[in-house]
């Protein structure tokens, strides 16, 4: 039942109208007397117990309650709110000499110019130069430079920073002499909102039968926000058929998921699989993009300036594009003129030398290589 709320007035007003219903002659209502003082205490009263009211009933629904209050709510069927996750991406460890070997172990800490953020060398048994004897990634001879993957010290949208910001090492190594990221990490999430709270608390109602797709999919979004995934069944890793097996395809946003992530997806996912099924949790296959493109400004608009802001937005969004979902050469026009108001042009587009959209497969993704904008 909808509770009807009353004003201080109205309350006042009421009382007034009731008591003066049940007197035989006129009453003495004015500001200041004792019967107003009367009224209006009660009313102050009522008041104070309407949001008694409205605070239990804040507290005791779902669909009312926030914060703390939200997460006792959900409490009670074991649903907790994901935390937040930590950016990660590659930086680019890179050397003025390569007449010996040079060893950055896991653990190494780089940070922003400025300090305010540090990310830490993390393993990743697919990347090249990865040495799991040494626990580290391994420069040889003649090799300049390596793409290392690092996960930020603090979780959350603060560890999304922007291309070329990582330039300190905050571990002192031997043989390599700089660090930088050549694109920008933004995948780190805040803890979930209240919103997408009762979100996934709608899934996992619907998940309550197992052994769905609905389960599956659930089982995956649990495990950490920001993440995209696909679900091909009766297919192997191969992508041939095989009845009884499905793959999940996931992705964090940096195209190289953790071995860590991999395998709290594949608990989750085995906790509601199907009985008599078997299942697969693969990274995707990232297709690497190089983007060319020219643009026009006004005459008040620097261009100087207007290129790192499109160059910024383009790779965020590429970046940001779920597993299997194509890049299409339109849409980098849209968000190029999206970017910066001075823009009066896009031309010349070129998604690694062509002017066709680049699709992958339903297990691939889509990852900036470099953007170059003139």
């Amino acid at each position: 039942m909808q509770l009807s709320l009353q004003s201080f007035s109205n309350l006042v007003q009421g009382m007034a109208a009731t008591v003066q219903a049940s007197a035989a002659q006129l009453l003495d209502l004015t500001v200041g007397s004792t019967l107003r003082a009367i009224l209006e205490s009660s009313a102050s009263v009522a008041l104070w117990l309407q949001w008694l009211i409205l605070l239990v009933l804040q507290m005791t629904r779902a669909a009312t309650s926030s914060g703390p209050d939200l997460d006792s709510w959900m409490a009670d069927f074991s649903v907790t709110r994901l935390p937040a996750s930590p950016a990660s991406g590659t930086v680019t460890f890179s050397r003025y000499t390569s007449t010996a070997t040079a060893l950055v172990p896991v653990g190494t800490l780089v940070r922003t110019l400025d300090g305010s953020q540090t990310f830490a060398v993390v393993q990743d048994s697919g990347s090249t130069g990865w040495n799991p004897q040494l626990g580290g990634y391994l420069f040889g001879v003649g090799v300049p430079s390596l793409d290392i993957p690092v996960v930020a010290q603090v979780a959350g949208v603060c560890g999304n920073v922007q291309a070329n910001s990582i330039t300190v090492l905050a571990t002192a190594l031997s043989g390599v002499d700089c660090a930088t990221n050549s694109t920008a990490l933004g995948n780190g999430v805040d803890p979930e909102s209240d919103s997408a709270f009762r979100l996934r608390f709608q899934s996992f109602l619907g998940s309550r039968s197992r052994a769905t797709l609905v389960a599956v999919e659930y089982a995956i979004a649990t495990v950490q926000q920001g993440l995209s995934y696909s679900i091909q069944e009766n297919r192997d890793s191969g992508g041939n058929a095989q009845i009884g097996n499905f793959v999940v395809v996931v992705d964090d946003g940096s195209g190289y998921p953790a071995d860590s992530l991999l395998s709290a997806v594949s608990q989750a996912v085995d906790a509601v699989r199907p009985v008599g099924s078997t299942f697969a949790v693969l990274p995707p296959a990232v297709t690497t993009v190089d983007i060319c493109l020219a643009i026009a400004a006004d005459t008040a608009s620097d261009v100087a300036l207007i290129i790192p802001q499109v160059i910024n937005a383009i790779g965020g969004y590429v970046n940001d594009l779920p597993v299997g979902a194509p890049l299409a050469a339109s849409r980098i026009v849209q968000i190029a003129y999206a970017a910066a108001p001075g823009i009066t042009n896009v031309t010349n587009v070129a998604l690694n030398g062509q002017a066709s959209d680049v699709v992958v497969p339903s297990s691939g993704a889509v990852k900036v290589g470099t953007i170059v904008v003139s």
